[in-house]
Parts: structure tokens; sequence; C-alpha cells
């Protein structure tokens, strides 16, 4: 069912480093005419706080009607209270927002957040989340990736990534930040932006984080491990960068990485359902995002699956359409996660 017909509130959660430009973005969301009415959700441990500049300061009212029709609000119960109000005044016609941003502090693991909206059957029945996006500052993104695992897990968790501070640096600065990202989050679309004037509509509405039945991963990512080079089972790639052009890239060894599984064989459901359950049990907490787009025995629709740590959902998807290749696809992004033991075990679930 589409989110429109069950009238959900689309909600998008903005994590990333401190100094990236969240509060810019935030400022843009506030005050710009952009004619959505947005209700911004702002962790108020954060150490960069909007409040000061555009809102009243000294107010006990939590929720802030802003000029242009936005609503700010600070969090100062947990994010499921606040979620919660906010739509039951929605409801009441106290208040009118067409959709929500949860702002995490710089330094937050966004998993909780993502999971609020699958273990709370209130808030799932109000709130759709639509994506998690990840703003990195291409000045200091070295130093955080490498001086802290939270930086890392904030882009192993992106649906989308924004690299801000991009003219501060060297293009080949970016060129390499891009190239250490993409081992980490191979299915995160990543874009520079200055956000004085990126568009809205690239913020909102992108539908990354639905069990939707793409599975986009950077075909570079793929290359980069030498799928070129293997026929028939080409799934058992080497590890990143043995293939890589650029050696450089590959100084740090990062803890959150992601592998890809691909085959052309049907899975067997059971098997299957078993062996994810098993590694979900064991590997939940240092699963940060998987996702799969499946060929799966006795059905003639694509099995759509995905998951947040230990939390995992799964969906029939379309046909497969005629001339169309069946073909078994995941993506699984995660710290330190034992790739050949996931490998193996995958390949043991097939029919």
């Amino acid at each position: 069912m589409s989110s429109s017909a069950k009238g959900l509130i689309p909600a998008t959660i903005l994590t990333g480093f401190l100094g990236a430009g969240k509060t810019t973005l935030l400022k843009r969301v506030l005050t710009e005419a952009h004619g959505q009415k947005i209700a911004i959700i702002e962790n108020e441990f954060g150490e960069e706080n909007i409040d000061n500049d555009i809102l009243v300061s000294d107010t006990n009212e939590q929720i802030i009607q802003m000029s242009n029709g936005c609503v700010c609000c600070t969090i100062r119960e947990d994010l499921r209270t606040t979620l919660s109000d906010l739509a039951a005044k929605r409801r009441k016609g106290e208040l009118t927002f067409d959709r929500v941003i949860i702002e995490t502090t710089g330094l937050a693991d966004p998993g909780p957040v993502a999971q609020t909206f699958f273990m709370d059957d209130e808030i799932a029945e109000s709130y759709l989340l639509d994506s998690v996006l990840t703003l990195v500052d291409a000045k200091h993104a070295d130093d955080q990736l490498n001086g802290r695992q939270e930086a890392r897990m904030q882009v192993g968790f992106a649906d989308q990534i924004f690299i801000s501070k991009s003219d501060l640096v060297e293009p080949a600065v970016v060129e390499a930040l891009v190239h250490r990202i993409k081992h980490m989050n191979p299915r995160a679309p990543i874009q520079t932006a200055h956000f004085g004037e990126v568009a809205l509509s690239k913020v909102f509405d992108l539908r990354g984080f639905n069990l939707n039945a793409k599975l986009e991963i950077d075909p570079d990512f793929l290359k980069a491990d030498g799928h070129d080079h293997h026929h028939g089972h080409d799934h058992h790639d080497h590890e990143h960068g043995e293939h890589c052009d650029h050696p450089h890239h590959h100084a740090h060894d990062d803890d959150v990485k992601s592998f890809v599984f691909k085959s052309d064989k049907p899975f067997n459901p059971a098997k299957l359902e078993d062996f994810l359950g098993a590694i979900v049990q064991v590997y939940g907490p240092k699963m940060l995002r998987y996702k799969g787009v499946l060929h799966m025995k006795g059905t003639d629709k694509k099995v759509i699956f995905q998951g947040v740590h230990q939390m995992m959902g799964s969906d029939l998807g379309p046909k497969w359409m005629p001339g169309e290749k069946k073909q078994s696809k995941m993506v699984f992004i995660g710290i330190d996660l034992p790739k050949e033991i996931l490998m193996q075990g995958l390949e043991g679930c097939l029919a």
C-alpha cells in the first residue's frame, strides 16, 4: 500500500558529523518559503542548537510555530512520546504539518531512532520512515571517520549521503572520501551539497527506507571488487580494494564495511528464514543496514527484505518481468561482520 493511501506522515532522520551543516539545512527549512509544513524534532542535547538564532529561547512552549508555517519542537522526553504527541495534535487539528524531520545529535547512533518507527505499533500507524540522511563534512571527514566509530556508523546507516564543505578542500580529497564512503555503504547515493542551494526535493520523499523493489548498489563498488573477472560464482568476491586503481585510498581499513551477495539460483525460503533469523540474533547489534531483492523458490514475485540491527521486515514485491533475469542480490552493512560465514551460510540456503 502506498503511504498516501494510509495517510502516513513521512519522517526523515537527519544525522551527521558536528559542523557538517545540519543546522544550516534546518534553518533553511524553518525559514524558507518552500510551501511545505514541516515539523522538526530537535534533540536538545545537540552541541549545535538552532534555538539561539531563530527560536525564542526563553519560551516554555515545547512546540514553536515558525513564520513559514513550519513547527519546531525540542525533545525533552523521549522521541516516542514526542512523535505520538505530534500525531495526536495533528489529528485533533491543533497543528498542521506534512512531514517530520528528526535531527539527531552529532554523535548519535541513528539505529534506535530508526527502530522506533518499526517497533512501536502506534508510531508505525502514524508515520512512514522516509530516509536517513547523513551529512559529512569534507574538511574534517577523515579525522572523524578515523577517530569515531559513531561517525562510521552514521555513514553505514545512511540512505542518502551529502558531503558538505567540499569547496574547502582539494578535489582529490573529495574523491578519496567518496571512495572510502562507498566501501562502507555502497547503497546510499552520495552528493556534494552546498546547503544554501541544495533543492529540498533532493532531501525529501526519497523513499530510501521503505520496502521498495529497488536495490541500487554503486556499480563502481562492484567493479572495485573484481566482479568483472569472474563468471559463474561471481559472489565470491575478493576483499575490497584488491583490484582498486587507487591503493592509497585504502590506507584506512574501516570497521564499518559492506558486502554484496548475488546468486542466480533461487533461495529455499525456510532455510533462508532460519539462517537470517540466527544471524540477526548473533550479529544484530553490529548489523547497521541490510537489504535484499530475492529470487525465492515457490513464488513468481520478488521478495524484498531489509533490516536495521535485529529488526527485520520482508514483503512480496512485484512479479519478475518476462525476460528479466531472476537474481537475488543482497547488501549487508555492518561493523566487522564475518563475511565468510555469511557468504557460505547464504550459499547453503540456495534451493
